[in-house]
This record gives C-alpha cells, structure tokens and sequence, in this order.
C-alpha cells in the first residue's frame, strides 16, 4: 500500500479483492454516461495506487456496439452469466425501447434471480423497468423520456432525482449523473477522501446526492427569477392531462388574470394560453416519439377533449400531423 494510498483510502475498505463491474452496452447508447462512470473508476486505481475496480463490456451479440455518437466498442463478450460479486450496469441511449430487446429482458430477469446487483444509466432504467425490476421501487431516468415512463410503468415510483439507488438496484438521469453515482459507490467502499480526490482529478466541483434534481431550477430555465412566474409555470407542468384555467392560475399566485398576461407578456413574450399550448404539445410529442401509445390516447394525456383538435394544434406548433410524426419516427427505426 503506497502512501498516497493510505493517506486517501479508507483502510478498513476491502482491498484484497478489486470490486468488479459488467457494463452493459446496448445500441446506440449514450458516450459520455458510459465514459463518465468508467472514468471515475480508472481515476480511483490511479489515485490509489493499486487495482480497486475491473470492469468489462459486454452485450447482445458479443462483437461490437455502436454508441449514438457513431463510435463502435469491441465487447468482451456475449450476454453470459456473470459471478454475484459483479455489479451489472446496463447503459442506454437513443430510442431504448428498441435495444430492450427480448433476450436482454430475460437475462436481466435472470440476473436479478441469482442476486446480483444492477443499475441503469441514462435511459437504461426502461430497460430495467421493462424487466418488471424496479416494480414497487424508486427510479429515475432522463427528463426527457419521464412522460413516456410514466405511462408505460405505473408500478414504478419515478423520482426527478440525479440517481436513485433502491435496494439492489439503482438507476441514473444520464450525463454526469453517472459522476455522481460512482463517486457514492466509492465514498462507500473506500471512504469519502478517495472520491473527493476523484472528484478533484475530474474537475467536478459539485458533487450531488440522490437528493438533487436532475434538471435546472424554473428560473434558471426560462432566465427570469419572478417567484409567481415561476410558480405557475410549476402548475402547469404538473397539470398538462387537466389543463388549469388561467383565472385560476392567477388566483393561485394572488394575481388577476390581466396582470398575469401582462407579466407572460413581459418575460416570456407570449400569453399564458400559448405557452400552456406548447408545454402540452412538447409531451404529446415525447409520447409520439417514445411510446406506441394511440394517437387518441396521446392527446387525452395531454390535455386535449378530440383528436381533431389535438391535431389542429398540434399541425400549427411543428408543422405536421400526429399521425405523420408518428409514421416519421417508425421510418427513421426501421433505417
């Protein structure tokens, strides 16, 4: 044991044994999450002087895998069975629904019968999900594709946390999230001086806890800081299937309703109305595009009473129909 090591690792940790790691890389799956949570790893050894963590990829096919970046990994292997002391992490990317295909359901399935721990990054708590793995649990995954979860896994408790770690398995927002998440995994094997010095090694000044959100404050996203902006804008993303009336809205935040067009007009140069209209229609699209939901069923989870009317509104934001996005997307899946 060097002294660097000593001065930085917990030496109560266990040592004797690297703890290892089996990442699983699906098609098309997100570079830097991968990278990120590999990184930490290879920084750790570094800066402990000796071999704290393995790792291997694997996936389906056992050749080679395509990130979205248009990056191709040789695998080290095919799906196998793994050893129980491993730690699968399963890495997702764009359109997750497709890379989770049957033979990786069943050997999740299978894995998690043996005991073995696994997690998710990015979008890969789908795949998770889809297992039936994360029934009864907390989860999390990329804002983005939170709506289309929602719908499709109600036994799931989703959080919009950064990670989420539930029992044996643990789930991740995507990006650096996967920074953070190591950093936890190594603060608990090794104690919290190696993973601030990881944390160092990688420029990451702010280090969050699965209390932290994953996206950016109201406020920080629309670049205004007025509290009763913010807080209607809050309402209205939490009430997009049963849209609030702006008199309500402005009632809410002791405002009248002229006062409150006034101040949308202000800041965000549209009406309450519109900008309600393009919250509702940006979820409509993340279904369209994430989920074989009816275009019916789509439009009544946003808040609209016919599908003419969805469709009428939907043609004047993005210049299409719903039925056309959809037929655009399972055209570009099937290239």
């Amino acid at each position: 044991m060097t002294d660097n090591f000593a001065q930085i690792v917990d030496v109560t940790g266990e040592t004797d044994k690297p703890r290892r790691f089996v990442f699983v890389l699906l098609d098309q799956f997100t570079l830097l999450c991968y990278a990120c949570a590999v990184e930490s790893l290879r920084i750790a050894n570094r800066m402990a002087g000796e071999t704290l963590y393995e790792w291997r990829i694997i996936g389906e096919g056992g050749d080679t895998v395509e990130c979205s970046a248009g990056t191709s990994f040789k695998l080290d292997s095919e799906l196998t069975e793994v050893s129980r002391d491993e730690t699968i992490i399963v890495c997702g990317g764009i359109d997750v629904a497709a890379a989770t295909t049957k033979k990786l359901v069943a050997w999740l399935r299978r894995e998690a019968r043996r005991g073995v721990q696994m997690g998710g990054l990015c979008t890969a708590g789908y795949s998770l999900a889809k297992a039936g793995l994360l029934d009864g649990k907390r989860a999390t995954i990329h804002w983005e594709n939170q709506d289309s979860f929602i719908e499709e896994f109600d036994e799931v408790t989703l959080t919009k946390s950064v990670f989420v770690v539930d029992g044996n398995t643990f789930t991740t927002a995507g990006g650096t999230a996967s920074i953070d998440l190591m950093l936890k995994f190594i603060a608990e094997d090794f104690g919290e001086n190696l993973a601030s010095a990881v944390a160092d090694q990688l420029i990451y000044t702010s280090i969050r806890t699965d209390q932290d959100t994953q996206r950016l404050s109201t406020p920080t996203r629309i670049g205004v800081r007025h509290p009763k902006l913010s807080n209607v804008i809050q309402m209205m993303e939490a009430n997009i299937e049963e849209p609030i009336s702006p008199s309500i809205l402005a009632k809410e935040v002791g405002m009248s309703t002229r006062q409150l067009e006034r101040l949308f007009r202000r800041y965000l140069d549209r009406s309450p109305k519109r900008y309600y209209m393009e919250l509702r229609l940006q979820k409509a699209r993340n279904l369209l595009m994430q989920t074989d939901m009816s275009v019916i069923n789509v439009a009544l989870a946003c808040g609209f009473a016919s599908p003419s009317h969805f469709s009428k509104c939907y043609r004047a934001q993005y210049k299409t129909t719903p039925f056309r996005e959809r037929g655009a997307q399972a055209n570009r899946l099937s290239i």
